[in-house]
């Protein structure tokens, strides 16, 4: 049995069985603490922004859906074309370096967005051009801010880990929207650029303070192999290129975040303010479903799970769009969140199990042109369909096309339905073997 062999199944044992139902008990781990909580910050700054983004085209283009599309696909591209590069070199360099220099980057491109504004901004290609800009970053940050965290806890608390991350997550979704929708409504656009930019200075702090943190892998080589191995070891892993590709179709189908002004302003007829609670939904009800699920310590049959959690993610976004009562949709939202960090967490659970040190980053970058490329392909689609037949029939449609992938994917992939703990176990062993060849 070869010791990566024996890792991965250590790894599996360690994560179900030792304290895996304490729910704050990677937090005593000093580095993943500094970055919990820097990111907390800064992840709540970068939602404030979005936020901001979409209203402020939303303004300068009098509400047109296709134009709220666009800040979907100035996103997206960027991702799809640096995120396996951004892989390799997360797995081939110190990963918190890399991360000093992308939040960097993040911090002076939201300043310019704050002065540009401050300075009158009447046309919206410069907004354009500074989201794609950022994505960019992000799509080196990404795999390296995720191919750390398995370095700053012990194996057995990594399951812990990812739900308090996600919890972070969701928690900054929560304050960020809801924040920026009281200062635009109340004093401006710019001040959320401004904020966003004070807010990555937690992160670069809490990273210039960590202790170092080697590179994940002895080689430095960063080639198309190094990037076709990533490619291949995903291609090899059904249960990991199947959620993937079932967390794009969903999302692809149900992207109703970016026609959230349109429904504030023209549908429900509440404003910034209301729409900043539109925004935050959504994350309100992943942070609830989050804490829930630090205390679970397994789940049977997690593909399921998946399956049946994609489907009523598919459903709430029907009834929101159905929906002309403002309380009603925001319960709708609030159970997408639900739905997809059930979804979301179990993914990342078996994609982490799965998954030896040496390729995670690459792993994580496959991902992200999943997970990135569906919600902002997605929301152009959404755009699109919406300037055709309405937002409101845009985003039913797009849920029932959920449906109708959840239903593909379920018949398409019959083990995903039938996914255990024992399948997970020998799946990681197996992957673990033939990983490196």
């Amino acid at each position: 049995m070869s010791p990566c062999h024996l890792v991965t199944a250590s790894f599996y044992r360690q994560t179900m069985t030792s304290n895996s139902n304490i729910p704050f008990v990677a937090l005593r781990y000093r580095d993943f603490r500094l970055l919990w909580f820097g990111q907390l910050i800064s992840q709540a700054g970068s939602a404030m922004q979005i936020v901001a983004i979409n209203w402020h085209v939303s303004v300068l283009t009098n509400y047109d859906p296709l134009a709220l599309g666009l800040v979907g696909l100035s996103r997206v591209v960027p991702i799809i074309f640096f995120s396996l590069l951004g892989g390799a070199m997360a797995d081939a360099y110190d990963r918190r370096k890399m991360m000093l220099v992308t939040q960097s980057a993040m911090t002076l491109i939201a300043v310019v967005l704050a002065l540009l504004t401050d300075a009158g901004l009447k046309t919206i290609w410069p907004i354009y051009v500074l989201n794609a800009i950022s994505a960019s970053a992000s799509a080196f940050d990404g795999p390296a801010r995720q191919a750390l965290v398995p370095s700053l806890v012990s194996r057995e608390h990594l399951t812990n880990a990812l739900s308090l991350n996600a919890a972070m997550g969701q928690a900054a979704t929560v304050a960020g929207p809801m924040i920026a929708g009281l200062l635009i409504g109340g004093h401006s656009i710019s001040i959320v650029y401004w904020i966003n930019a004070l807010s990555f200075l937690a992160v670069i702090g809490a990273l210039l303070i960590m202790h170092p943190t080697v590179a994940a892998t002895a080689s430095r080589k960063i080639d198309l192999g190094s990037v076709r191995e990533g490619l291949s070891f995903v291609r090899r892993s059904s249960i990991i290129s199947s959620t993937m590709l079932l967390d794009f179709f969903a999302t692809f189908f149900s992207s109703a975040s970016q026609l959230l002004p349109i429904f504030a302003a023209k549908i429900l007829n509440v404003g910034p303010q209301g729409f900043g609670l539109l925004e935050a939904a959504p994350a309100i009800g992943a942070v609830i479903t989050s804490g829930v699920m630090s205390w679970i310590s397994r789940v049977r049959r997690p593909g399921a799970w998946i399956l049946w959690s994609v489907a009523a993610y598919g459903l709430a976004t029907v009834l929101f769009g159905l929906s002309t009562s403002f309380a009603l949709s925001l319960i709708c939202l609030g159970l997408t969140g639900v739905a997809d960090t059930i979804s979301m967490i179990l993914r990342q659970l078996i994609r982490q199990l799965v998954t030896p040190d040496h390729i995670r980053g690459r792993m994580t970058s496959v991902n992200m042109i999943f997970f990135m490329g569906g919600p902002q392909l997605g929301e152009v689609e959404a755009g699109a369909v919406a300037a055709l037949i309405g937002a409101p029939l845009s985003v039913v449609t797009g849920g029932l096309g959920c449906l109708l992938a959840v239903a593909f994917i379920a018949w398409k992939v019959p083990t995903l339905r039938r996914y255990d703990e024992e399948d997970l176990k020998r799946a990681g062993e197996a992957l673990a073997l033939t990983a490196g060849k």
